[in-house]
């Protein structure tokens, strides 16, 4: 039986940086968790502090200009911001990995794959050189990369955005993680390379039985992938419940929007529904809801009063007036 702990729990974290403007608050006061083998889905427009939010579990927020100021992370219980840089290091690759947006700028381009990935290895399992580079090409088997051997010779530049990304789940699957933080792992990727990698994913994430976040703006991978799902905007979180709920009955009227902007296959349409108006700057203070000047059906108490998350069923939780 799955243990109902969270593997991963987020309370009420706050990550500032300090900009010209004043104090942006990508992240603000947001909660959020991830059980054993379970793969949440962590939805929002870009500039909502998804990323941001994943930086700041493994403590990758450079300092300045940012900061964490408030919250707990806890893995397994333990809460990864009051420990030491050290063991911080220990935890980051080992038991929680991260698949970044754009695998060009995640290698270092004068070094082979070979030697980037036979470091994982080296530095958490402590392996020589030559067992190092055999584990190497171990796991570029595991993630279906033809010709490994010659693959570990090349460098970055030398491979397709696909292929790089590929090496880059192969890096981040080494020492088979605990929890795998996908942070929009087909974004930078051809429409047809996409599909192929987020199944590789999804099928390795299996697999290995590790608890995923997938952070992503689209939708429609977190129809097919995830169990449950985070809604965020400007910051927070504004909804959260399981896959099934979200879609059939969204509360938050961002949600409902979010939804009505997809293309529906069969339905005749010239122009696809969008949100008007952009996301609130993050260093602009805001008394009432953040979506309250984009929000349809907005009223007096919402320009007033910041709604409280609240929960409206099981498992369904929404911060919203109405």
């Amino acid at each position: 039986m799955r243990n109902r702990e969270p593997m991963l729990k987020i309370e009420d974290l706050s990550t500032r940086f300090v900009v010209q403007e004043g104090v942006a608050r990508a992240v603000d006061h947001l909660s959020y968790h991830v059980f054993e083998g379970e793969t949440l889905g962590v939805v929002g427009e870009s500039g909502c502090g998804k990323s941001v939010a994943a930086l700041s579990i493994l403590r990758l927020i450079p300092i300045p200009p940012g900061k964490i100021t408030s919250g707990k992370i806890l893995f397994m219980g333990q809460d990864l911001l009051q420990l030491p840089m050290k063991e911080m290091r220990k935890i980051r690759g080992a038991e929680i990995s991260m698949v970044f947006q754009d695998p060009m700028t995640s290698f270092n381009p004068v070094f082979t794959i070979g030697y980037q990935l036979s470091k994982v290895f080296r530095l958490h399992q402590k392996l020589s050189k030559k067992e190092a580079m055999r584990r190497s090409e171990e796991i570029l088997e595991a993630c279906e990369i033809p010709s490994p051997e010659r693959i570990m010779k090349e460098y970055p530049h030398q491979l397709s955005g696909g292929m790089r990304q590929r090496v880059m789940i192969a890096m981040a699957l080494g020492c088979n993680p605990k929890v795998l933080i996908a942070d929009e792992p087909t974004t930078a990727l051809d429409v047809t390379i996409q599909a192929e990698i987020l199944d590789l994913v999804l099928r390795l994430k299996k697999k290995f039985g590790m608890a995923m976040i997938l952070i992503t703006h689209d939708l429609g991978i977190i129809a097919n992938s995830a169990q449950r799902v985070v809604v965020m905007y400007a910051g927070e979180k504004i909804e959260e419940a399981d896959v099934f709920s979200l879609f059939e009955k969204p509360r938050h009227p961002y949600t409902v929007a979010l939804l009505q902007s997809l293309p529906v296959l069969g339905r005749a349409k010239k122009f696809l529904n969008e949100i008007e108006g952009v996301v609130p700057p993050p260093f602009k203070k805001i008394p009432g809801c953040k979506f309250a000047e984009r929000c349809p059906e907005a009223m007096e108490k919402c320009w007033q009063e910041r709604p409280r998350l609240r929960a409206i069923e099981k498992g369904h939780s929404v911060a919203c007036h109405l």
